[in-house]
């Protein structure tokens, strides 16, 4: 039994691996189609002429003299256009020492046209990333090795496989279930390994997400929620997305997010009553699942406290326009936007809730079998 969880386990992270590295090459090849490539540059001074301000914000057209420092054209000054519509959330001027990135038209191996995209956060990003890793590596060792594979093997197959298939057409509530039960297996069988823990926390993930799909459907509905209220929804319809099922896209939406949190829950009472276990290995089922519910209680008690600081955190500056017109209570609750964060924290803490007795009680059950219940050999004790 001991090598069908090793192998178990090295056959995920395998398949982690093999992820990582097929989303490192499309992020190391975006970008870079046709005769457009993007590099990274310097301001050296800009022309400001025919920008236009209106209070906070501006528009026209900002030019910049670039020198770019990476790729084959590095030391080359070129003038990229900085296009300003206004948009405090998109827009970006720039000034002499800034670092940014560069869309650059390459005819012959001659930039023809550069324009400036954003500014250049990449390495900072990186360096961000790097300390997240050392932390938890630092703390947890391989467990921490393991947990970052399992979170760029996610990012990847999000990215990769996820979107394109949304993209594309494809049925968002399977799809999204189908993507969701993957990775809920992948993620939890690496960090934990193949381990009876691993399987309660996973089947109470699955449980969980079933009950959210049901609420989501069943109150999305009654709510006449349509699924424009996330962000980019509009510029994605007029980029040619008109077929695509929106409303089932934001009930995806409201599943991805539930789903971290599911996990985390299942993870923590699963593990938990694993402890326990082994302290006190002639517990009886019902008393080890009452330790379950316990810690599940506990557990509860602050996550749903943590998904409102969260989502609440997401649109702190619309809650602070809300009290500075001393908008009623009863108008905010009834905004189309505002319903739809109730209805995303509601389903979220309500699956949650569910998550935890439902682990415990598988958790209960597989920690107290023995093994010639499972048809296996007991493993000799080391």
């Amino acid at each position: 039994m001991g090598d069908v969880k090793k192998n178990m386990e090295w056959v995920f992270l395998f398949i982690i691996l093999a992820v990582v590295c097929l989303v490192g090459q499309r992020w190391l090849h975006a970008g870079e189609e046709g005769n457009v490539h993007e590099v990274p540059g310097t301001v050296i001074s800009v022309e400001n002429d025919e920008i236009l301000r209106a209070g906070a914000g501006a528009v026209g057209v900002q030019a910049a003299t670039v020198v770019i420092v990476d790729g084959k054209w590095k030391g080359m000054q070129v003038r990229a256009i900085n296009h300003l519509n206004g948009q405090l959330d998109m827009d970006e001027i720039y000034v002499p020492g800034d670092r940014i990135l560069l869309a650059v038209q390459e005819v012959e191996g001659e930039i023809t046209d550069a324009k400036a995209i954003n500014m250049y956060r990449q390495h900072w990003e990186l360096a961000l990333f790097a300390v997240f890793a050392a932390a938890l590596v630092v703390y947890s060792r391989l467990i921490g090795v393991k947990a970052l594979l399992s979170f760029l093997g996610a990012l990847g197959v999000l990215w990769c496989y996820y979107i394109p298939n949304l993209l594309e057409g494809a049925a968002p509530l399977p799809l999204s279930l189908a993507v969701l039960v993957l990775l809920s297996m992948v993620i939890i069988f690496t960090v934990s390994g193949f381990t009876r823990q691993g399987v309660s926390a996973f089947l109470g993930t699955v449980c969980g997400l079933g009950v959210t799909l049901g609420l989501t459907l069943f109150f999305g509905a009654r709510l006449h929620l349509g699924g424009m209220t996330t962000p980019f929804s509009t510029l994605l319809l007029v980029q040619g997305g008109y077929g695509l099922n929106m409303q089932h896209i934001f009930y995806s939406a409201v599943l991805l997010g539930a789903s971290g949190a599911a996990m985390d829950i299942a993870m923590d009472v699963s593990v938990s009553m694993g402890e326990v276990k082994t302290k006190r290995p002639d517990i009886g089922v019902r008393e080890l699942i009452a330790s379950g519910f316990n810690v599940g209680r506990m557990v509860i008690g602050t996550m749903a406290t943590t998904l409102l600081l969260a989502y609440s955190g997401g649109y702190l500056t619309m809650l602070m326009v809300f009290v500075s017109q001393g908008t009623s209570f009863t108008r905010i609750v009834n905004m189309k936007l505002v319903a739809a964060e109730i209805f995303r924290i509601l389903i979220g803490s309500i699956g949650l809730v569910m998550v935890a007795p439902v682990t415990a009680v598988i958790a209960g059950v597989l920690l107290n079998a023995s093994w010639e219940a499972w048809g296996v050999r007991q493993p000799a004790e080391k």
